[in-house]
């Protein structure tokens, strides 16, 4: 037998042909005169890697892997890590579009998880709070009667005057199945049930008289305010969490402009148009 025909076995081997392959990857990096750091040929797995490998394995099929399954967590990292650095010794990552892609998406998640976890002085907060404050102030609340109307806009004017000669307030308008009057309702639970526009236009009724009309989600209103208690200005000490939330989600994008501003005027632009 040959020496040809006793090597054709080997050869198919795939273990031949992935240690070829690193021969080869080798002999190209010493053809351009790079030096091979012995460091970077040292792959560490120490057990905070391991505990990682485990806890993403977890997370993905919501149970422990088994020692066997754990070896082969292990294995296959390292066979990631050997293929990433013999790609950066060819230099693969190089002009690569894709991997610019990858490379800017990540440091866009790292800039935004830095811009995320800025936290706003008390100043800032307050501003916002001072902005905002109906919005974290507690409900107002109101003791009211209406007067049905429907959908007629001409009966706001006939319900006015019949109120205007003395008639009896709980026997104008239309019917309809709610209260003709409350006492000491919540604004919240007056936008339950007749929406918000309604409960929002309480706030523009003068008290003792009768105004509108008010539409709500069933037609229009016309209201006497009898007395309305309105919560106090929120401190920011009660609401910060809710402020700081607040502020976060509607500052984001500024906030991410400016990181990525402080990063580009560290850099001279220079830019040659045909």
């Amino acid at each position: 037998m040959s020496l040809r025909e006793k090597l054709q076995p080997l050869l198919r081997e795939p273990l031949v042909h992935f240690l070829l392959a690193g021969l080869a990857v080798f002999l190209f990096s010493a053809w351009r005169g790079e030096e091979v750091d012995p460091a970077s040929r040292t792959i560490t797995i120490d057990e905070e890697q391991v505990s990682r490998l485990v806890a993403s394995w977890q997370q993905t099929w919501q149970r422990p892997p088994t020692p066997a399954e754990i070896d082969g967590l292990i294995r296959d990292h390292i066979k990631g890590e050997v293929y990433y650095r013999e790609a950066r010794r060819l230099g693969l990552d190089e002009d690569d579009t894709v991997i610019r892609r990858r490379l800017r998406a990540k440091m866009e998640y790292l800039a935004a998880a830095q811009v995320e976890n800025v936290a706003a002085d008390d100043a800032t907060l307050q501003r916002w709070l001072d902005r905002h404050a109906a919005r974290y102030a507690g409900d107002a609340v109101y003791s009211f009667d209406q007067i049905y109307l429907g959908q007629d806009d001409a009966a706001a004017g006939r319900v006015k005057a019949a109120l205007a000669a003395g008639g009896d307030w709980s026997k104008l308008g239309a019917t309809i199945s709610l209260p003709g009057s409350l006492q000491n309702a919540l604004q919240s639970e007056i936008a339950r049930d007749f929406g918000e526009g309604f409960a929002a236009a309480l706030a523009d009724a003068k008290t003792g008289e009768w105004s509108g009309p008010i539409r709500s989600g069933f037609g229009q209103h016309l209201v006497r305010i009898r007395s309305v208690t309105t919560p106090e200005k929120p401190k920011l000490a009660d609401v910060r969490q809710a402020v700081e939330n607040d502020w976060r989600a509607a500052t984001v994008k500024a906030r991410e402009a400016a990181a990525y501003q402080a990063l580009l005027d560290g850099y001279t632009i220079k830019i040659a148009k045909p």
